[in-house]
Order: C-alpha cells, then structure tokens, then sequence
C-alpha cells in the first residue's frame, strides 16, 4: 500500500502535478534533535543541474507541521510537506490514449480505471522520492551508522570523469541510459533482521524495488560470486566481534547484520520517457501508432537516485535498530 515499517513506519502521499507531496513518521522516538540543514542538504543532492538530468526544477522547500517542537521530536507522527511549484501537466495529455513503453502508463489506467492522476507519471513518478529523502534524513538522525552512496556505472561506461561527455552524446540521440548505484554503511551493529521473512536484506531489497525505475538489487557481491566456489565466497572470521577477511555477503549472515559494512548495489534502468519516435499502440486508433514525448526528462535518472537509494535504506534500519533494541 502506501505505508512502511513497523517501529519507524512511514507513508507517503501526493503524486507529481498535485499541490504537494509528502510524507508522515510514525513511531519517532522522542527528544531526538532534529537537524532541518542535514534535509535540506540531502534534498539538495537530489535535485537536477547536471548533465543528463531534467531541467525541472522544483524547490523541494520543506514544511514540517508536525512532531516537532523547539527543534526537538515530540515522539507524535511528523508530517513532512514538499509543494509541487514547477509543473507543466499539458504535456501528458495525448499519454491518456497511447501509454508510454517501458513506464506505468498502461497498467495505471487499467488498475484504477482511468480515474488516476496520470500527469507526469502521477502516484508513478519519481517525484515521490524527494519526500522519501526527506524522511531517510530523519531516520539517519537516530542511527549510530555512516552512510555513503556511489555511482559505479553508467550505460556501458565505468570512467565516471567522463560521465558528461557520455552523457552529452546520449542526449543528442534522444535517447536514454541505466546505471549502477552503491550503497554503503559503515559502523554497523550485529543483530538487525530476522532469520526468514523480516531478513535485512529482504527488507533492503523490498524498499529498493518499491523505488521508481529499479531492476535490479545485490548484496555483497551479488550475482558475480556465481564464478567463486565456496572456499572464496566465505567470509572468514577473524575477530571475536565477527569481523570478516573478505566481505562478499555484504555485511549480512543468515538474513542477520553481522557488523561487518553493509553493501548494496542498485540497478537503475533508462529512463522510459525519451525524445526519440517510438512505436507503441493507440487506444483512439485501435493500432501501433508513431510517440513522440514531451516533457522534462532525465537522460539517466541514476545520477539523481544516490541519496534516494541511501536515505531510503536509511529507513529500512531504521526500522530494524528500533525493533532489535526493543528486544535488548
């Protein structure tokens, strides 16, 4: 639904062209202060300006109205508000009869029967995700961790100091690219998730594929330990705090944080909105008709997702620490 999390739960609202998005904290604990420049600077690693990004630009100056008093949290839900300012939703009209490849246009209208917000990708959009930073932000405020976010890949090119050049020609061709983003937590605790169906790295893993556009998660070393055997892919221990020689599970054992960093790794696909003719059907001419697509788009969405990523892990553990201390 729109809600997750059990001690530390959020739920998001809002879609892309309504007056506003947002997000509400439930299970906060008290007396925790509340640092509204850390939001703000996490806010402002998602916004656009870099090659390849969308020339939308939004503000994304937040509103708290709840939850907090005199700087400090109340323990009550904080409800967090972000205004939509810049939007141009005439651009999505004609999407109402030919649905975009590769995005939810399709299946939005025929889940909620036409009744849904469809511009600029409505309940769909990656819009979404800034009021998510948002609450990652606070999250981080009653974790011990560090956190810290990557891009590894981007399309075929792995020199990211050539990234804009890549990028630059991308966009000549109206065309679009994935790429590969790492998260990492330092300073991890022993102890968070549970052994089968509330495992941290399901957890990770279920926040990951609820955000727009990724398709793709690893842990650790992820699918390329396929080419280990056994003997290499086991962490060896080598301290009485479970300190391990290598690190290929990723700082999890069992479904169990085992203090050792957290590693995850995140596929973003190419951005579905893209300047070039595409062929795809029309439900007002009943046949596969020529699209071409207005709008602000993102040439690789991935060079924005980084602090989405994290944040949003941020929240996962979040979770988990308050749950793991209720038990100590």
């Amino acid at each position: 639904m729109n809600s997750y999390g059990n001690l530390f739960k959020v739920t998001l609202y809002g879609e892309s062209h309504q007056e506003a998005i947002g997000i509400v904290i439930d299970g906060m604990p008290s007396g925790v202060q509340i640092d509204e420049k850390k939001i703000t600077d996490d806010l402002n690693l998602r916004k656009p300006g870099a090659v390849g990004t969308t020339p939308r630009q939004e503000a994304d100056l937040f509103k708290i109205t709840s939850g907090v008093f005199n700087g400090f949290s109340t323990g009550s839900p904080i409800h967090l508000m972000i205004e939509n300012q810049n939007v141009q939703s005439k651009d999505y009209e004609h999407l109402k009869k030919q649905p975009r490849p590769g995005h939810a246009d399709f299946v939005a209208n025929a889940k909620y029967k036409g009744f849904q917000d469809y511009r600029g990708g409505g309940r769909f959009s990656g819009r979404l995700t800034a009021p998510l930073v948002a609450a990652g932000s606070i999250a981080k405020m009653i974790l011990p961790f560090e956190f810290q976010h990557e891009l590894v890949q981007v399309g075929t090119l792995k020199d990211m100091s050539k990234l804009d050049e890549y990028l630059s020609k991308v966009a000549l061709e109206g065309d679009s690219v994935g790429g590969i983003v790492e998260v990492t937590v330092n300073n991890m605790v022993v102890g968070l998730g549970e052994p089968f169906f509330n495992k941290i790295d399901a957890e990770i893993a279920k926040m990951m594929f609820s955000i727009p556009a990724v398709k793709g998660v690893e842990i650790g070393t992820g699918f390329s330990g396929v080419q280990l055997k056994g003997s290499q892919f086991n962490d060896e221990i080598i301290s009485s705090k479970g300190t391990t020689k290598t690190n290929h599970s990723g700082g999890t054992s069992g479904g169990i944080s085992n203090g050792n960093d957290l590693v995850v790794r995140v596929f973003i696909k190419p951005t579905s909105s893209i300047k070039k003719e595409q062929q795809t059907f029309n439900f007002e001419t009943d046949q596969v008709d020529p699209l071409e697509i207005g709008g602000r788009h993102d040439v690789c969405i991935a060079r924005r997702a980084g602090i989405v990523l994290e944040n949003a892990i941020a929240i996962v553990l979040a979770d988990l620490y308050l749950i793991n201390k209720a038990y100590l």
